[in-house]
Protein backbone atom coordinates (compact mmCIF):
# COMPACT_ATOMS: atom_id res chain seq x y z
CA UNK A 1 0.00 0.00 0.00
CA UNK A 2 2.63 2.15 0.90
CA UNK A 3 4.52 1.88 -2.07
CA UNK A 4 1.06 2.51 -4.55
CA UNK A 5 0.88 6.03 -2.70
CA UNK A 6 4.23 6.78 -3.19
CA UNK A 7 3.84 6.29 -7.14
CA UNK A 8 0.89 8.22 -6.93
CA UNK A 9 1.77 11.07 -4.96
CA UNK A 10 2.80 12.90 -7.74
CA UNK A 11 0.21 11.97 -10.17
CA UNK A 12 -2.73 13.17 -6.93
CA UNK A 13 -0.56 16.22 -5.82
CA UNK A 14 -0.58 17.88 -9.94
CA UNK A 15 -4.51 16.90 -10.45
CA UNK A 16 -5.14 18.98 -7.15
CA UNK A 17 -2.83 21.95 -7.97
CA UNK A 18 -4.80 21.86 -11.42
CA UNK A 19 -7.86 21.75 -10.49
CA UNK A 20 -7.29 24.27 -7.41
CA UNK A 21 -5.15 26.31 -9.90
CA UNK A 22 -8.65 26.90 -12.43
CA UNK A 23 -11.28 27.06 -9.85
CA UNK A 24 -9.63 29.41 -8.09
CA UNK A 25 -8.41 31.81 -11.29
CA UNK A 26 -12.15 31.77 -12.69
CA UNK A 27 -13.23 33.12 -9.14
CA UNK A 28 -10.58 35.47 -9.09
CA UNK A 29 -11.83 36.99 -12.18
CA UNK A 30 -15.50 36.80 -11.27
CA UNK A 31 -15.24 38.32 -7.58
CA UNK A 32 -11.98 39.84 -7.22
CA UNK A 33 -11.31 41.61 -4.00
CA UNK A 34 -8.63 43.78 -5.17
CA UNK A 35 -7.83 45.89 -8.19
CA UNK A 36 -4.78 44.71 -9.14
CA UNK A 37 -1.70 46.86 -9.89
CA UNK A 38 -0.14 44.91 -12.35
CA UNK A 39 -0.56 42.80 -15.43
CA UNK A 40 -0.62 39.13 -14.32
CA UNK A 41 1.25 37.56 -17.87
CA UNK A 42 4.57 38.68 -15.83
CA UNK A 43 3.86 37.58 -12.02
CA UNK A 44 2.35 34.96 -13.22
CA UNK A 45 5.36 33.71 -14.82
CA UNK A 46 8.00 34.44 -12.53
CA UNK A 47 5.73 33.10 -9.12
CA UNK A 48 4.61 29.98 -11.20
CA UNK A 49 8.20 29.81 -12.44
CA UNK A 50 9.35 29.40 -8.90
CA UNK A 51 6.77 27.06 -7.79
CA UNK A 52 8.49 24.82 -10.78
CA UNK A 53 12.29 25.44 -9.67
CA UNK A 54 11.03 24.69 -6.39
CA UNK A 55 9.42 21.31 -6.55
CA UNK A 56 12.59 20.54 -9.01
CA UNK A 57 15.24 21.48 -6.34
CA UNK A 58 13.62 19.75 -3.32
CA UNK A 59 13.74 16.98 -5.84
CA UNK A 60 17.03 17.00 -6.57
CA UNK A 61 18.56 17.91 -2.68
CA UNK A 62 16.02 15.93 -0.40
CA UNK A 63 14.62 13.05 -2.54
CA UNK A 64 13.54 11.18 0.76
CA UNK A 65 11.69 14.13 1.65
CA UNK A 66 7.62 13.52 2.44
CA UNK A 67 6.60 10.23 1.30
CA UNK A 68 9.63 8.77 1.01
CA UNK A 69 10.52 9.36 4.72
CA UNK A 70 7.15 7.95 5.98
CA UNK A 71 8.05 4.62 3.93
CA UNK A 72 10.63 4.54 5.96
CA UNK A 73 9.59 5.28 9.34
CA UNK A 74 7.10 2.73 8.60
CA UNK A 75 9.75 0.05 7.33
CA UNK A 76 12.53 0.86 10.14
CA UNK A 77 9.67 1.29 12.74
CA UNK A 78 10.63 4.46 13.83
CA UNK A 79 8.93 7.70 15.22
CA UNK A 80 6.47 8.19 18.18
CA UNK A 81 3.06 6.77 16.17
CA UNK A 82 5.09 3.66 15.33
CA UNK A 83 6.32 3.67 19.03
CA UNK A 84 2.92 4.19 20.45
CA UNK A 85 0.92 1.80 17.77
CA UNK A 86 -1.27 4.69 17.58
CA UNK A 87 -4.73 3.58 15.47
CA UNK A 88 -4.55 5.32 11.33
CA UNK A 89 -7.92 7.12 12.92
CA UNK A 90 -6.15 8.65 15.49
CA UNK A 91 -2.78 8.85 13.61
CA UNK A 92 -3.73 10.67 10.81
CA UNK A 93 -5.41 13.54 12.11
CA UNK A 94 -2.82 13.94 14.33
CA UNK A 95 -0.23 13.86 12.30
CA UNK A 96 -2.42 16.88 10.49
CA UNK A 97 -2.27 18.74 13.38
CA UNK A 98 1.10 18.50 14.08
CA UNK A 99 2.29 19.06 10.61
CA UNK A 100 0.10 22.73 10.60
CA UNK A 101 1.65 23.71 13.95
CA UNK A 102 4.74 22.65 12.55
CA UNK A 103 4.43 25.20 9.90
CA UNK A 104 2.93 28.21 11.58
CA UNK A 105 5.92 27.97 13.81
CA UNK A 106 8.27 28.02 11.37
CA UNK A 107 6.55 30.88 9.61
CA UNK A 108 6.97 32.87 12.65
CA UNK A 109 10.78 31.46 12.99
CA UNK A 110 11.39 32.73 9.33
CA UNK A 111 9.63 36.02 10.50
CA UNK A 112 11.95 36.20 13.14
CA UNK A 113 15.69 35.13 12.33
CA UNK A 114 17.27 37.61 9.73
CA UNK A 115 18.89 35.37 7.64
CA UNK A 116 15.65 33.41 7.15
CA UNK A 117 13.80 36.29 6.81
CA UNK A 118 15.76 37.69 3.97
CA UNK A 119 14.68 34.73 2.06
CA UNK A 120 11.36 34.68 3.10
CA UNK A 121 11.37 38.31 2.33
CA UNK A 122 10.87 37.48 -1.42
CA UNK A 123 7.48 35.96 -0.57
CA UNK A 124 6.31 39.26 0.42
CA UNK A 125 7.89 41.15 -1.64
CA UNK A 126 4.89 40.78 -4.08
CA UNK A 127 3.05 44.00 -4.78
CA UNK A 128 -0.04 42.15 -6.23
CA UNK A 129 -2.11 39.38 -3.82
CA UNK A 130 -3.34 36.32 -5.58
CA UNK A 131 -3.00 32.53 -6.21
CA UNK A 132 0.07 32.59 -7.47
CA UNK A 133 1.31 34.58 -4.87
CA UNK A 134 1.37 31.21 -2.71
CA UNK A 135 4.16 29.53 -4.98
CA UNK A 136 6.01 32.82 -4.60
CA UNK A 137 9.22 31.12 -2.33
CA UNK A 138 12.77 31.44 -2.42
CA UNK A 139 14.41 27.66 -3.10
CA UNK A 140 16.38 28.36 -0.03
CA UNK A 141 13.68 29.00 2.55
CA UNK A 142 11.67 25.62 0.52
CA UNK A 143 14.87 23.48 1.55
CA UNK A 144 15.00 24.54 5.04
CA UNK A 145 11.04 23.78 5.09
CA UNK A 146 11.88 20.68 3.44
CA UNK A 147 14.31 19.55 5.93
CA UNK A 148 11.99 20.96 8.79
CA UNK A 149 9.10 18.58 7.37
CA UNK A 150 11.84 16.08 6.43
CA UNK A 151 12.61 15.96 10.62
CA UNK A 152 8.55 15.71 11.42
CA UNK A 153 7.80 13.03 9.12
CA UNK A 154 11.14 10.85 10.87
CA UNK A 155 10.37 11.60 14.51
CA UNK A 156 6.44 11.12 14.20
CA UNK A 157 6.79 8.13 12.02
CA UNK A 158 3.06 9.02 10.27
CA UNK A 159 1.43 6.32 7.83
CA UNK A 160 2.73 7.55 4.03
CA UNK A 161 -1.39 8.72 3.18
CA UNK A 162 -1.09 10.95 5.95
CA UNK A 163 1.86 12.93 4.83
CA UNK A 164 0.55 13.07 1.05
CA UNK A 165 -3.04 14.65 2.39
CA UNK A 166 -0.93 17.07 4.81
CA UNK A 167 1.14 18.17 1.53
CA UNK A 168 -1.40 18.32 -1.01
CA UNK A 169 -3.79 20.62 2.31
CA UNK A 170 -0.74 22.61 2.46
CA UNK A 171 -0.75 23.57 -1.12
CA UNK A 172 -4.30 24.19 -1.91
CA UNK A 173 -4.82 26.38 1.36
CA UNK A 174 -1.64 28.19 0.31
CA UNK A 175 -3.24 28.82 -3.09
CA UNK A 176 -6.89 29.29 -1.64
CA UNK A 177 -5.90 31.83 1.05
CA UNK A 178 -3.65 34.15 -1.13
CA UNK A 179 -6.35 33.73 -3.73
CA UNK A 180 -7.56 37.63 -4.76
CA UNK A 181 -11.44 36.36 -3.85
CA UNK A 182 -14.28 38.33 -2.31
CA UNK A 183 -15.95 35.99 -0.09
CA UNK A 184 -19.32 37.18 1.26
CA UNK A 185 -18.66 38.80 4.56
CA UNK A 186 -20.71 36.07 6.66
CA UNK A 187 -19.05 33.37 4.83
CA UNK A 188 -15.65 34.49 5.60
CA UNK A 189 -16.48 34.35 9.32
CA UNK A 190 -17.75 31.33 9.65
CA UNK A 191 -14.93 29.86 6.94
CA UNK A 192 -12.38 31.14 9.23
CA UNK A 193 -13.37 29.56 12.23
CA UNK A 194 -12.02 26.24 10.60
CA UNK A 195 -10.01 27.25 7.95
CA UNK A 196 -7.93 30.36 6.95
CA UNK A 197 -9.56 32.29 4.51
CA UNK A 198 -7.73 34.95 1.58
CA UNK A 199 -8.98 38.19 4.28
CA UNK A 200 -7.47 36.53 7.06
CA UNK A 201 -4.05 35.82 5.26
CA UNK A 202 -4.13 38.91 2.87
CA UNK A 203 -3.81 40.75 6.52
CA UNK A 204 -0.38 38.90 6.57
CA UNK A 205 1.06 40.54 3.36
CA UNK A 206 0.69 44.34 4.28
CA UNK A 207 3.18 47.04 4.56
CA UNK A 208 2.76 47.85 7.85
CA UNK A 209 4.89 46.10 10.18
CA UNK A 210 2.24 45.26 12.96
CA UNK A 211 -0.11 43.81 10.44
CA UNK A 212 2.67 41.71 8.68
CA UNK A 213 3.69 39.97 12.09
CA UNK A 214 0.41 38.69 12.31
CA UNK A 215 -1.77 35.62 10.64
CA UNK A 216 1.16 33.31 10.25
CA UNK A 217 -1.41 30.15 9.90
CA UNK A 218 -1.91 28.02 6.58
CA UNK A 219 -3.93 25.77 6.93
CA UNK A 220 -6.21 25.68 10.34
CA UNK A 221 -6.78 29.54 11.67
CA UNK A 222 -6.38 28.39 15.48
CA UNK A 223 -2.87 28.68 16.20
CA UNK A 224 -3.02 32.26 15.85
CA UNK A 225 -5.48 32.66 18.16
CA UNK A 226 -3.99 30.35 20.53
CA UNK A 227 -0.39 31.97 21.04
CA UNK A 228 -2.10 35.51 20.47
CA UNK A 229 -0.93 36.29 16.56
CA UNK A 230 -4.32 36.93 15.11
CA UNK A 231 -6.05 40.12 13.97
CA UNK A 232 -9.10 39.97 11.99
CA UNK A 233 -9.16 43.44 9.02
CA UNK A 234 -6.09 45.57 8.18
CA UNK A 235 -6.28 49.06 9.64
CA UNK A 236 -7.06 50.24 6.26
CA UNK A 237 -9.23 47.72 4.56
CA UNK A 238 -8.69 45.15 2.18
CA UNK A 239 -9.42 47.33 -0.73
CA UNK A 240 -6.89 50.39 0.32
CA UNK A 241 -4.09 48.65 2.44
CA UNK A 242 -0.80 48.63 0.53
CA UNK A 243 1.03 45.28 -0.13
CA UNK A 244 4.54 44.06 -0.33
CA UNK A 245 7.16 45.39 2.06
CA UNK A 246 8.41 49.22 2.83
CA UNK A 247 11.72 49.80 0.47
CA UNK A 248 10.83 47.09 -2.59
CA UNK A 249 8.61 48.88 -4.61
CA UNK A 250 9.98 48.70 -8.14
CA UNK A 251 7.56 50.06 -10.63
CA UNK A 252 7.56 46.59 -12.54
CA UNK A 253 6.93 43.01 -11.73
CA UNK A 254 10.91 42.01 -10.94
CA UNK A 255 11.91 38.54 -13.15
CA UNK A 256 13.27 35.14 -11.56
CA UNK A 257 16.72 35.96 -11.58
CA UNK A 258 16.10 39.29 -10.16
CA UNK A 259 13.68 37.30 -7.31
CA UNK A 260 16.54 34.57 -6.89
CA UNK A 261 18.98 37.86 -5.78
CA UNK A 262 16.56 39.54 -4.04
CA UNK A 263 17.90 37.91 -0.20
CA UNK A 264 21.19 39.85 -0.83
CA UNK A 265 19.43 43.40 -1.64
CA UNK A 266 18.64 45.96 1.08
CA UNK A 267 15.97 47.64 -0.80
CA UNK A 268 15.20 51.00 -2.30
CA UNK A 269 15.09 53.98 -0.60
CA UNK A 270 11.53 54.00 -1.17
CA UNK A 271 9.48 53.63 1.49
CA UNK A 272 5.68 54.26 0.82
Amino acid sequence: MNSLIADSEAILRLSVFTLMFIVLAVLERWYPQRQMSFSRSWRWFSNMGLGALNTAVVKMVVPLAGVGAAVLAQERGWGLFQWLDLAVWISIPLFLLLFDLTIYLQHRLFHWQPVLWRMHRMHHTDMDYDLTTGNRFHPGSILISAAIKLALVLLTGPQAIAVVIAEILLNATSMFNHSNIRLPAQLDRVLRLLIVTPDMHRVHHSVDDHEHNRNFGFNFPWWDRLFGTYVAQPLRGHADMKIGIKGFRPGTPPGIIALLVQPFDNGSSDEE
